[in-house]
């Protein structure tokens, strides 16, 4: 029984996606609230934040250019746009920022932000037609002067604004700050201590993509190949395109790859939205290594939390476009972990044949998981052991980040009847370690004592 064992961190999934685009060149201020209300500790956490924000950034005098102001009665130009734009220097001046603990005028910092922090005297570019003009407002509470005037006057001066507020904030305050459409531009968090899982929203907020094959947004069967602001489809060897210039077509009687392939997915409001859409995005980056049809491969999908969810069963989907489709609608359970009754339900129910497998073709498992169990695995794990039909986690310690287990969930692959059988379940694994390594590469180490192993 061929295992693999990784722990990967979602933030380091995020730095794989992260490559796939560039930011766009951007004057971004931070407007940040230190008034009294927002306390030392947490307004470090603010400065984590921003900081979190900036290490996405493509910055540089000729791409985003990072200012901030910081602001309670008075406001204070903490960095402006025309200071040093490399990542250590932004990182290091935000690191320095300290709290002025007064009031809070709030009104009064947006127009020092439109008639200064973004003017040509502070390395504002306002006569550049490829540079956004982007502020974000952090406050904890309402303000002492008036918002709404001055926010209208800082958008029609083509200033994108985004609104964040935290606690006892007026959201009718934020509203009025924000630009259009409001469910993107207004954020509410409880509290301070969970302000960074923004973090990802600003990530995405500030990427264009560059490379849609890349991320998986296209409909070619086989072979994406990327061309600027476009694609177009290729075959592999032993195939040729068809006239729908995406599909393809197996030269003198070549043979595709057969797989069965059930993804498990752990959908605890430990994983939070966030990071649950990461997982999603890196399913269809796997999807697309596949050969999908009723004689290659077949896809299936189930969901848990406090119970158990078939999104979709091996085979109800004939092409990787509505593969794709059905796993970027799936939504987020948001509950428990009960991980022992998922894993019963992939051995019992996933790789039945009422449920789409095909007996004698390879079967393959994909686990994903952030948490300790709140109930048992080991049956299950033993069932799946001497069934050799599903994974198993022996020792292994579920801790924050995505637990990966692929596992050939038959004893016998390689059989000399059908060794293209062999050939094609090795290439998916091969396929599938190569996006894990590439992970690695980004600076993940395998942690030997959170997974349990010697």
């Amino acid at each position: 029984l061929d295992f693999l064992r990784v722990l990967i961190p979602f933030s380091h999934l995020w730095a794989l996606l992260g490559t796939l685009c560039r930011t766009k060149p951007t004057d971004l201020v931070f407007i940040i609230d230190s008034s009294r209300s927002v306390r030392p500790h947490e307004f470090e956490k603010i400065k984590v934040f921003v900081s979190r924000v900036i290490e996405a950034l493509d910055v540089g005098p000729n791409a985003t250019r990072v200012g901030v102001v910081n602001y309670a009665s008075a406001v204070r130009s903490e960095l402006s746009l025309q200071g040093p734009q490399s990542k250590a220097a932004l990182l290091q001046a935000v690191r320095r920022i300290q709290p002025l603990s007064t009031g809070t005028m709030t009104g009064l910092a947006i127009q020092f932000a439109v008639s200064r922090a973004f003017s040509a005297a502070e390395g504002g570019r306002d006569g550049a037609p490829n540079f956004k003009k982007v502020a974000i407002v952090v406050t904890d509470g309402r303000p002492q002067d008036g918002v709404q005037d001055v926010s209208a006057r800082a958008r029609a001066a083509g200033i994108e604004i985004f609104a964040i507020g935290v606690g006892r904030v007026d959201m009718g305050t934020l509203r009025q700050m924000a630009s259009e459409p409001l469910d993107e531009h207004v954020d509410y968090v409880e509290s301070y201590s969970v302000i960074e899982k923004l973090t990802h929203k600003f990530q995405e907020a500030f990427c264009v993509v560059s490379d849609l094959c890349a991320t998986g947004d296209h409909d070619c069967e086989q072979v994406c190949v990327s061309t600027p602001g476009t694609y177009r489809c290729a075959c592999r060897d032993g195939f040729s395109l068809n006239s729908d210039g995406r599909t393809c077509t197996a030269c003198n009687g070549g043979l595709g790859s057969a797989l069965d392939l059930v993804f498990l997915i752990d959908g605890s409001k430990s994983v939070r939205p966030e990071n649950f859409e990461l997982v999603k995005k890196f399913i269809n980056q796997i999807v697309d290594s596949l050969e999908v049809s009723d004689k290659q491969a077949q896809v299936g999908l189930v969901q848990y939390s406090s119970s158990v969810r078939q999104e979709f069963p091996l085979g109800q989907f004939k092409s990787k476009k509505d593969i794709k489709a059905a796993v970027k609608k799936m939504s987020y359970m948001e509950k428990g972990t009960m991980t022992g009754q998922a894993l019963k339900y992939l051995v019992d129910s996933s790789f039945s044949i009422i449920n789409g497998a095909r007996p004698g073709v390879p079967k393959v498992g994909i686990v994903f998981t952030d948490g300790r169990s709140q109930d048992y695995i080991s049956d299950a794990a033993k069932k799946a052991k001497d069934s050799g039909r599903a994974p198993e986690f022996p020792g292994a310690s579920f801790s924050p980040g995505v637990k990966m287990a692929l596992e050939k969930l038959q004893m016998e692959i390689c059989v000399e009847e059908d060794p293209c059988e062999c050939k094609s379940i090795v290439k998916f694994q091969t396929k599938v370690e190569e996006l894990i390594n590439s992970l690695q590469q980004k600076h993940i180490l395998w942690n030997s004592a959170m997974l349990g192993l010697p």
